[in-house]
């Protein structure tokens, strides 16, 4: 790890504790984590991104790589699973503009739209599986179709020119993009969300493997993934998220998702460092 990044991660633990105001965080002894990236022998150790180690990753702590990715597999797929047609109403809290209670913020283009316009229709935002649920194909039953931890609301035009892309550097801009970038087979977010978006991706990675019905999710480092149960591209996700770490925002979403709906945590965003760990 770089000294740049090194100061990113510093950074995010310095301004991470004044995020999850108004929400009621369990009182644990906290233990500084010790997660060790595979390439770096850089351990990384917050009060604040401990908060849930001694309790909901007692086991996972001091593994690496594939007994890693195993611990966390199990650990977050003690999951409430929740309808397709409820996710429409979880997006209005987990999403919520909050400089506008009415308002939602979409993911690609950054707009921040009425709660209300939520639909299929141009001007309305619908709800984008960032794993394409084509890369798959898992449709939107309760599982990876439904799992809030993937699903953002999103300008429905927007969402239709990202498809089922894999995420990749580069391309064009577009009506709505908000920053983010386009070509045949690649999307690139606007980089206020890359890291969110890679921290995503990877997430559903470990949560489904292939043991509960549902597909075997893994990255690769390829684009065109078209239905196979693979998306692209780790390299550059892995690049986000050091790049992007964890903002106020998305710590938030974690823990609303965690203590209203799911119950499940997304473990890069409490601990950014284990992505490098396990990949």
């Amino acid at each position: 790890m770089s000294v740049a990044q090194t100061g990113r991660w510093k950074a995010l633990a310095t301004g991470v504790s004044a995020v999850l105001v108004g929400l009621t965080l369990p009182t644990v002894a906290a233990t500084p984590a010790a997660a060790t990236g595979t390439g770096t022998g850089t351990s990384i150790s917050t009060s604040a991104t401990a908060a849930y180690d001694d309790t909901y990753y007692a086991g996972a702590i001091g593994k690496t790589g594939t007994a890693l990715k195993s611990s966390l597999h199990t650990i977050i797929s003690d999951q409430t699973k929740i309808s397709y047609s409820a996710v429409w109403e979880a997006l209005k809290v987990t999403d919520q503009d909050p400089n506008n209670s009415a308002n939602v913020v979409l993911l690609y283009s950054g707009i921040s739209r009425s709660k209300t316009l939520n639909g299929g229709n141009t001007g309305n935002w619908n709800r984008e599986h960032v794993w394409a649920q084509s890369h798959g194909d898992f449709g939107t039953s309760a599982g990876p179709g439904t799992d809030l931890h993937h699903l953002r609301p999103e300008d429905v035009q927007v969402n239709s020119i990202r498809g089922n892309k894999d995420f990749d550097l580069g391309g064009s801009s577009f009506t709505n993009s908000g920053g983010s970038l386009t070509d045949s087979n690649s999307f690139q977010p606007r980089a206020a969300v890359r890291g969110d978006v890679a921290r995503m991706i990877l997430y559903m990675a470990v949560r489904y493997e292939g043991g509960d019905s549902w597909p075997d999710l893994e990255p690769n480092d390829a684009v065109s993934n078209g239905s196979v149960p693979y998306h692209g591209r780790l390299s550059v996700l892995k690049q986000w998220n050091e790049q992007d770490p964890p903002s106020a925002s998305e710590t938030r979403r974690n823990e609303l998702i965690y203590s209203n709906y799911q119950h499940n945590r997304n473990p890069f965003i409490d601990h950014p460092e284990w992505v490098e760990a396990i990949w």
